[in-house]
This record gives C-alpha cells, sequence and structure tokens, in this order.
C-alpha cells in the first residue's frame, strides 16, 4: 500500500520506485490529495520522461476522480537531485532551453544547452552595484534532517499541527461556528483569516473560544518552523550565501529579503563565518534597532586612512518575522524564550498586507521597495511564489518604474509536470504553467514582449544555487573554516558511533 500525503507545489511525495516506463499499473492509493481525495483509486497515467537514456523516470502523474472531478498531483520533481543541471533558461522565440548540451556518438555537439547563456546572465547580476535575493517557503523545502527530525513544513502540514496542539474535537468545533469554513481544504491561512474576522464581528463566548483557538493555532505554527539545528543539511543555503554575499568592499553589501521564519540563512553564515547585519545590535541582549541597518562592520587600522571593510557581511531582512524575535512592550528582542515576551511573526492569514505597516515589518518592506529603486540594481527571485500582494506589487512596481533594475525569477512554476515529459531540449514558449498565478503570468508576457530586462528560469531555489557562479576566489580564511567545520563533523560522527 502506498500513501501519498501532503502533494502539493513542493510536494514531499516520493515517486513510486522502480516505475517501469512500459508499463502503466493501477494502484490502489490511500491518498490525500489537498485534503479532497481519501481512499481514491488512483491511476498512473502517464510516467515523466527519463531524461536520456538509461536514466531512471523522473517521476509520476497520477489521477484519481471523485465526485466526477478528475484531479491530478504532479510528481515531476520529486526525487530529482539538486543541479544545475534542471534548469531550463525562457529564450524569446526559441522557448525555454535546457542547461546542457547534447552530443552525438562521436563527441560532437549537436544541442547547444543554455549553460554558457546562463552563466553570463548570472554572472552580471553578480557585479551590478546593487545586488538583491527575495526567496520564501521554496527555499527552505531542501534543506535535509536526520530521521525523525521535522522538515520545513508545508501549509498542510501546518493544518496538521494545528490540528494536532488544539485536537481534531476542538478544531470541528471552531470549523462549525465559523461560516464557509467547512470547504477550506487544510488551508490553514484562510483558516486563521476567517477565525480573525469571527471575532472582529462578534463578542460572545463561540468568540472567546476561536481566540484560544488562535492563540493555539500561532503557538503551534512556532514550534512547526523551528526546524533547523546543526544536523540540518543547508548545503543549498552555505553555497548561495557563499557566492552572492562575498562582493568588493567598494559595492553596497548584498541584501537578502526573505518572508520564512526559519534560521536557515542564520545557520548558513555562522558555519561560514559570515556576519549578518539584521537589524539588531550586538549587545547583550541583542535588541533590534532599524538604524543598525545602517551600520557596517570595519577593521580599524591607525596606520591606515581609508577604513578597511570586513568581507564576507550581508543584510538580511526578514519581511515576515523570525521565530528567535521577541516583543517585550516597545523592544524587541533576539530570544527564543517565551519568558521574554511574544513571538514576532506575521502569522498565515489574509491580513498579511495591513500587517506589514507595523514595526519592524515596515522598516523591512521599507527597504525593500528602497532598494528596488536604486540604479544598476539586479534582482534574483527564487523560492519566493509571489503569492503575497504587500511583497509582489511593490517588486512589479519597481519593474515599471526603474529602467535600470534587472530581474531574475526561478521558479518551477513557470512549466507544468506534462510540458517537461519526457525532457524534450527545448519546451514550447507557450507551454502550459503549473498553477495559475497571477504574477508569474505577468513575468512571462513581459519576457514574451520583449523586456530584456527580465530572465526567467524554470527550476527550484537549490538548482539555482548550484548555478550562480563562483565570482570571487575562497580566501584563506574561508578555506581554513571550511576545514574546521569539517573536522567538526567527522569527530561528532565518531563520537556519535562510538568505538569500532
Amino acid at each position: 500500500m502506498l500513501s501519498l500525503n501532503n502533494i502539493s507545489h513542493h510536494s514531499s511525495s516520493k515517486a513510486v520506485p522502480g516505475a517501469n516506463m512500459s508499463k502503466l499499473e493501477e494502484l490502489r492509493i490511500n491518498a490525500s490529495v489537498q485534503g479532497i481525495l481519501p481512499n481514491s483509486l488512483v491511476s498512473v497515467v502517464s510516467i515523466q520522461g527519463s531524461g536520456g537514456q538509461g536514466r531512471e523516470p523522473v517521476g509520476i502523474i497520477f489521477c484519481a476522480t471523485r465526485n466526477g472531478i478528475r484531479v491530478s498531483a504532479m510528481s515531476f520533481w520529486n526525487g530529482v537531485a539538486a543541479g544545475a543541471r534542471n534548469l531550463r533558461l525562457f529564450e524569446l522565440g526559441t522557448g525555454w532551453r535546457q542547461h546542457g548540451d547534447e552530443m552525438d556518438a562521436d563527441g560532437r555537439v549537436t544541442f547547444v544547452g543554455c549553460s554558457r547563456a546562463l552563466d553570463e546572465t548570472l554572472s552580471i547580476a553578480l557585479n551590478a552595484s546593487n545586488l538583491l535575493l527575495l526567496t520564501g517557503a521554496g527555499s527552505s523545502f531542501c534543506i535535509g534532517n536526520p530521521p525523525g527530525k521535522m522538515s520545513a513544513p508545508s501549509m498542510s502540514d501546518l493544518w496538521d499541527a494545528v490540528e494536532a496542539a488544539a485536537s481534531q474535537r476542538v478544531m470541528a468545533e471552531v470549523i462549525a461556528l465559523i461560516p464557509n469554513a467547512a470547504g477550506i481544504n487544510k488551508n490553514i491561512e484562510k483558516l486563521l483569516t476567517l477565525c480573525k474576522l469571527f471575532i472582529a464581528l462578534y463578542n460572545n463566548a463561540e468568540s472567546e473560544k476561536v481566540g484560544l483557538f488562535i492563540k493555539s493555532a500561532e503557538k503551534a505554527i512556532l514550534a512547526r518552523v523551528d526546524f533547523v539545528d546543526k544536523d540540518t543539511n543547508i548545503s543549498s543555503h552555505r553555497s548561495l550565501v557563499r557566492k552572492v554575499a562575498r562582493r568588493g568592499s567598494r559595492k553596497p553589501r548584498t541584501k537578502i529579503f526573505t518572508t520564512n521564519y526559519d534560521l536557515c540563512f542564520e545557520q548558513a553564515a555562522r558555519q561560514q563565518q559570515f556576519v549578518v547585519i539584521d537589524g539588531f545590535s550586538h549587545s547583550t541582549p541583542q535588541v533590534y534597532d532599524r538604524a543598525h541597518f545602517s551600520y557596517d562592520i570595519v577593521r580599524r587600522d591607525n596606520r591606515a586612512d581609508a577604513p578597511d571593510y570586513v568581507e564576507n557581511v550581508f543584510h538580511l531582512y526578514k519581511l515576515h518575522g523570525s521565530l528567535d524575535w521577541r516583543r517585550s512592550g516597545m523592544t524587541i528582542l533576539r530570544s527564543r524564550d517565551a519568558a521574554d515576551g511574544d513571538p514576532v511573526l506575521i502569522y498565515p492569514r489574509d491580513t498579511k498586507f495591513q500587517e506589514a505597516f507595523e514595526a519592524p515589518y515596515l522598516d523591512m518592506m521599507g527597504a525593500l521597495q528602497a532598494a528596488l529603486r536604486e540604479p544598476d540594481t539586479a534582482l534574483i527571485v527564487s523560492g519566493f511564489g509571489f503569492n503575497d500582494d504587500h511583497i509582489s506589487k511593490p517588486v512589479m512596481a519597481a519593474v515599471e518604474a526603474n529602467l535600470s533594475l534587472r530581474v531574475i525569477v526561478c521558479d518551477v512554476a513557470f512549466l507544468s509536470d506534462a510540458s517537461l515529459n519526457g525532457n524534450p531540449s527545448v519546451v514550447d514558449q507557450a507551454a502550459a504553467m503549473r498553477g495559475d498565478n497571477a504574477y508569474l503570468k505577468q513575468w512571462r508576457d513581459l519576457a514574451n514582449n520583449g523586456d530584456k530586462r527580465i530572465t526567467l528560469i524554470n527550476g527550484r531555489f537549490e538548482d539555482l544555487a548550484d548555478a550562480i557562479p563562483d565570482l570571487v576566489a575562497q580566501t584563506e580564511r574561508e578555506r581554513h573554516a571550511d576545514r574546521m567545520h569539517r573536522v567538526r563533523d567527522s569527530t561528532e560522527e565518531r563520537n556519535t558511533r562510538g568505538p569500532a
């Protein structure tokens, strides 16, 4: 019996091992596709292409029928190892070109991939006067944890966590109280939005019950997004930080904007001895003040006239807060202790737009909007699905207003799984998208209309992290840090394993 759980835009389900390309099987699967397909008979109606002779199938398309509605769960990306080879670059008049070249039996190139064009585009972006990176939940799905530890949660995972914390009975009672909540299909963002509206409209014992549920839900979400520790594999974050945050001292620091609550970027910086400027003081306890973003790190040398800027420093803006921020009165502290105050997070609900204009989120949003208007700016977007209007709209407005703004958008949603079937060398530029996100359609429209400032890439965060060129040679200090990190990992592994 095969169980498919939590199949969504970033599915955690696995492709069926040992799938036979020549045979389509019907499997009875205890499926939960977006919470609407329990105990369905699911048919394997198509097996995605092998991507080359002798290679394993990439994935399988499952289809099921319930109440006369045909539902497909695409799994093209399931089990596909990270790498630049997975990327496709959009070329006007050609389509979505695969990354690698193709050769005949004599070693002659018969098809030129996009690798060189992509490398040039990314290099130009890295050399821009101002370099910005915008990312979100998609960047955390590539992290790896040992068996038994939590991974990055999807919205469905957050629903399950809230249900476990509040109990099925309480959650069912709350859903029964709220009009139109019965059909939201495990959408925790929609449920919390309706709960907030219910409290605003009613002032009775039932609204008090809903309020207690919201507190329980927020506490469960805070615990569920705390999945990063010293054992977490964040190799893609390490690679990306190392490549984008090492810039010449004459250029402004790289600015990374993320909607994630987790500590992936902080951990990647710590492991590589990078310095993060995130608005918090370097005193104890660390206190937030937006003025700290204007500070920098320099070496003091009385013999030198000019400041010696420390290398490997970047700015980190957490647009929706962080799990290690606490609010105590008017002060925001870096702390994970509940005794130090309430968490500083914008929880998943439709009021994100209004909450984003409160401190400290307003400071972060202001920094994003100001950075997007700077001349000679490059914005790299990956792992951010353009599902938050309060962030997506300022980005699109900046594209319209700032003619020197160059944007690289990397997302798996540009191409549907069906269009990738068989891994063709070039996918037609009019190929169907995965989903119907209005902003991603706008990006495609801009590229289709010849806006040369826009570069579109089909792929994942971890694939792009691998593709970004390493323009600055690794310093001896960094090589030493890497050596010591490997030594510590080896020592911990031996201690865990025990004597031979």
